[in-house]
């Protein structure tokens, strides 16, 4: 069974979230505070992270710093209902999705999935190979991206993301059709969560050489990952 990692201060939640996760075939083990996860993930195999922000001894923020700073586990932060500022944030530190409190199982059962199945390359195409487009290239099967041969440090989403925008590069992809192939969700129009990581991913590319952006926001359109610019690569 695949591992997961539960870390909340509410201990019966807690408890039903593991007996329901356990029902989907995950096995869990739960923490009650922020202070033992690294710890607990050296100790241990697992396939994801579930992070509440509010925790005593050290909040959810911190934890993700330190598993991002050594980690690449994919991690699903739990958010207070309505504080967007929290669900930025993690999603600007790391995280590879959020859900808000109180929320049904299913969902979060949904999302863990989702996230696995980026995590893996499960995306149902076939001949998985190399996508490039000028100094950028993108591996599928082997999961990494180089950028003018630097290996770029890319989390599950913002690899998912890349992928999406270099196979229609040149051509706008809406904002609709990126969220439901990289987060694998009906789009809403309050959910910003597919902005913050384009911009995110945004960061870790650069500009081209000339100055201009590799990703371009068109209004009212979505995104385009621009080819590069005439005489150069870069």
């Amino acid at each position: 069974m695949e591992r997961i990692l539960v870390v909340d201060d509410d201990q019966e939640l807690c408890s039903l979230l593991a007996e329901y996760l356990e029902t989907e075939g995950f096995a869990v083990e739960a923490l009650f505070d922020g202070r033992r996860v690294r710890e607990k993930l050296l100790a241990g195999r697992f396939v994801l992270v579930v992070l509440d922000v509010m925790l005593p001894g050290r909040n959810g923020f911190d934890v993700l710093r330190e598993l991002r700073s050594e980690s690449d586990v994919p991690v699903l932060m739990l958010t207070a209902r309505g504080d967007d500022v929290d669900r930025i944030v993690g999603l600007e530190m790391g995280a590879d999705d959020y859900l808000p409190k109180p929320f049904n199982p299913r969902e979060l059962v949904a999302r863990i999935r989702a996230i696995l199945r980026r995590r893996r390359g499960e995306s149902g195409r076939s001949a998985p190979g190399l996508l490039a487009v000028g100094d950028l290239e993108l591996d599928q099967g082997g999961r990494s991206v180089r950028l003018a041969g630097t290996p770029l440090d890319l989390t599950t989403v913002e690899f998912s993301l890349l992928e999406e925008l270099l196979r229609a590069a040149g051509q706008p992809l809406p904002r609709e059709k990126l969220v439901l192939s990289v987060l694998k969700r009906p789009y809403s129009p309050f959910d910003r969560s597919i902005d913050v990581h384009v911009s995110n991913l945004r960061k870790k590319l650069g500009r081209y050489g000339d100055g201009s952006e590799r990703i371009k926001t068109l209004r009212g359109e979505g995104y385009l990952y621009a080819l590069p610019p005439e005489g150069g690569s870069q």
